[in-house]
């Protein structure tokens, strides 16, 4: 069983900056496409960034363009989504998602292994 964890999150000014990971137990995220979402619960989960299998960018939410960079390191098995010039209301749970094969889309439901997700808190 595929697990996926994040690390990174926790509390920073406005303006500031944070770099979250996400690494896979049981499985692996080279090979597949990884997203990262955000939200307080599953239901309200909102697209942030989706990078492809190889490393190409494929995708971000508009809230991130500008101030938010995705990447992989596919010899650490990790991606990573580097987060800089925070507002307040980035604050939320923060989660990576290993997409199903050839899914580049943002629908929560073309990703199939979730992290537990790690908070971000950005004070004003």
């Amino acid at each position: 069983q595929v697990q996926l964890v994040e690390s990174g999150g926790g509390l920073v000014q406005a303006g500031g900056s944070l770099r979250l990971s996400c690494l896979a137990s049981g499985g692996t995220l080279s090979g597949y496409p990884v997203g990262w979402f955000r939200g307080e619960d599953e239901h309200s989960r909102e697209f942030v960034a989706l990078i492809g299998w190889s490393g190409d960018v494929l995708d971000y939410a508009e809230s991130a363009k500008g101030r938010f960079t995705i990447s992989r390191d596919d010899a650490k098995d990790t991606v990573y989504l580097q987060m800089n010039s925070l507002k307040p209301e980035d604050t939320t749970v923060y989660y990576c998602a290993r997409a199903q094969k050839g899914n580049r889309g943002r629908s929560v439901t073309g990703y199939n292994y979730w992290g537990r997700g790690t908070r971000v808190t950005v004070s004003s």
